[in-house]
């Protein structure tokens, strides 16, 4: 039975864990939090929302498949297979903190042992697992990558929520720092997912070896990159189709019905782990891509943006009361990663408003910690903006509707907004 050791029990790496273990493998699962620790060893999730994830901790827990440990060293030693995926942050100006992840590698290495894969998954700057990686495995273990352990890159590709499902609808991309290390990753691989037959694919759906690690890097960046490029542009049709009173929505629709246009939607900002981030990432790497810039300014110009909406409806903004609905980065996920609702905000505040803040995912003690005024239950406002596209704000009913003055829908969501980005000068 192979033995594999994943590093970083996140929203990812525990889904991921299970699934290994639910393929026959002896998992151990290994995290830095005690509490994350001690909740997977007592069969609990440590996080909410993921389909199946209970089911499938209970079962892996009680047939020990699946324990847990802080203590990675100790895990990889005794693994064949380590599969890395804990987090790397990113500022907003695009420079990423390696700490955790050269603190796991570190300790991976401390462990290494001749002949064990080690995988990594969490998304990464082109070259960051030869060249960075490598060489602290190698540094740490006294082995070297490729002849004594294989060193692979296969990115994660999975959304919360629907991890399971995902990891059999979208193909593995496996890239190795050689041969042998593709060819260990991709047997691994192989033998740990199963994949959903897909009629759409150039080729079958399953593990892709890309080459090496650094293709495999690369396409990660570049499929979250493609996103944000294509948003940008969408945003940029909305605002001129504002400006000459044309229906946006109407223009991407009657584009998009023939098979070379993929235009996305526009909306109020662009949020969460991966879009806003991974472009400044490949950025760092190639500085020269002008289009990859531009998008990301454009993208981040639209709250302000919207905020100019706001205020070409209502006036001047000092003393006006402005609720902000959603602060998640995306509807039905409890997450604020670059939330376009700070954004907002902070705009907001800048030119004199006072902002509330409304959100069904959040307690208003975790509103007011995140830097919100909760709306009050009989609070007035004098506008609101849509910013996460929550199922709940798709049916505000008229007592509710007619406290929030004038409604700007930043997320397209159908509702009887006053204001819709990109839909003419009014709705």
């Amino acid at each position: 039975m192979t033995t594999v050791t994943v590093v970083g029990l996140g929203k990812i790496g525990l889904p991921l864990a299970l699934q290994f273990a639910g393929a026959g493998a002896q998992v151990i699962g290994a995290d830095t939090n005690p509490e994350v620790v001690d909740q997977v060893n007592a069969g609990r999730e440590p996080f909410p929302g993921e389909y199946d994830l209970q089911r499938r901790l209970t079962e892996a827990v009680g047939e020990g498949t699946l324990r847990a440990t802080t203590d990675t060293t100790a895990a990889v030693a005794e693994s064949d297979v380590v599969v890395v995926v804990v987090p790397l942050y990113v500022d907003a100006g695009g420079a990423a903190d390696f700490g955790w992840i050269d603190s796991a590698t570190e300790a991976v290495g401390r462990g290494l042992k001749a002949g064990t894969l080690v995988a990594y998954e969490t998304t990464l700057p082109i070259g960051t697992t030869r060249n960075r990686f490598g060489a602290i495995l190698a540094r740490e273990s006294g082995l070297e990558p490729e002849g004594d352990f294989s060193l692979a890159f296969s990115p994660e590709r999975v959304f919360t929520g629907r991890v399971f499902a995902d990891l059999r609808r979208y193909p593995k991309l496996v890239g190795g720092v050689g041969p042998n290390s593709t060819a260990s990753a991709a047997a691994f691989y192989t033998e740990m997912l199963e994949f959903d037959p897909r009629d759409d694919l150039p080729r079958p759906n399953g593990v892709w070896d890309l080459g090496s690690a650094e293709a495999a890097e690369f396409a990660k960046l570049a499929e979250t990159t493609y996103r944000d490029v294509n948003i940008g542009l969408a945003n940029q049709f909305a605002r001129h189709a504002d400006a000459i009173g044309v229906d946006v929505r109407a223009v991407i629709e009657a584009c998009n019905s023939q098979p070379f246009s993929h235009i996305h939607r526009p909306g109020v900002a662009v949020g969460g782990h991966c879009i806003p981030v991974y472009p400044m990432m490949y950025l760092s790497g190639d500085p020269s891509a002008t289009v990859v810039r531009a998008a990301r300014e454009a993208n981040l110009a639209m709250p302000a943006y919207t905020v100019d909406r706001v205020e070409a409806h209502v006036g001047d903004l000092g003393g006006r009361s402005v609720c902000v609905l959603g602060v998640a980065y995306r509807g039905g996920v409890k997450e604020t990663a670059f939330s376009g609702a700070f954004a907002l905000r902070d705009e907001l505040a800048a030119r004199g408003a006072n902002v509330f803040a409304h959100d069904p995912m959040f307690s208003d003690d975790e509103l007011v910690g995140l830097g919100f005024t909760p709306l009050g239950s009989d609070t007035v406002v004098d506008a609101t903006v849509v910013q996460a596209d929550h199922v709940e704000y798709r049916a505000l009913d008229d007592s509710t509707r007619g406290r929030l003055g004038l409604l700007v829908d930043g997320r397209d969501m159908g509702i009887n907004a006053d204001v819709v980005l990109g839909a003419g000068r009014d709705s």
